[in-house]
């Protein structure tokens, strides 16, 4: 199941603050709810988890959250994100690209999900996914 969302955030935070701290992993991924770093791979990448509840059920995700694309002049950030569900068959997969702006920004998201996640049915997926980004957006803002 392929899922786009659009969101919008605003920080009292300078633009350039706000790009260096979108690059930083270590501070972004806590800011997703049930999100954690498990290690840095990388310059541009760590390993992470995601637990989220669906409906009645609880799944835990573990992947690679990487910085695949950034452009400091236009203030623009790709993230690749790919996961495996914790003893299951399904992944959640994600391309997420920040467009800064003084004041805030946007976030856009395109997922694929696939497994219970995706069993559950698209308004489902589509309302967890909405939520998750809406509050991270929140966060955002002030990190």
């Amino acid at each position: 199941m392929a899922v786009e969302l659009d969101h919008s955030f605003s920080t009292t935070k300078p633009i350039d603050e706000s790009f260096a701290a979108i690059l930083d992993l270590e501070r972004v991924v806590p800011c997703v709810e049930g999100g954690s770093v498990l290690e840095t791979t990388g310059p541009n990448a760590v390993k992470a988890q995601i637990k989220v509840k669906m409906g009645a059920m609880s799944m835990t995700f573990t992947g690679t959250v990487e910085i695949v694309e950034q452009d400091a002049a236009a203030h623009r950030v790709v993230m690749s994100v790919k996961s495996k569900e914790a003893g299951g068959q399904g992944h959640a997969n994600a391309n997420v690209a920040f467009a800064l702006s003084d004041g805030g920004g946007t976030i856009h998201t395109n997922a694929q999900i696939t497994g219970k996640a995706a069993s559950m049915g698209e308004g489902v997926v589509v309302g967890v996914l909405d939520a998750l980004i809406t509050d991270f957006a929140g966060k955002l803002g002030a990190i």
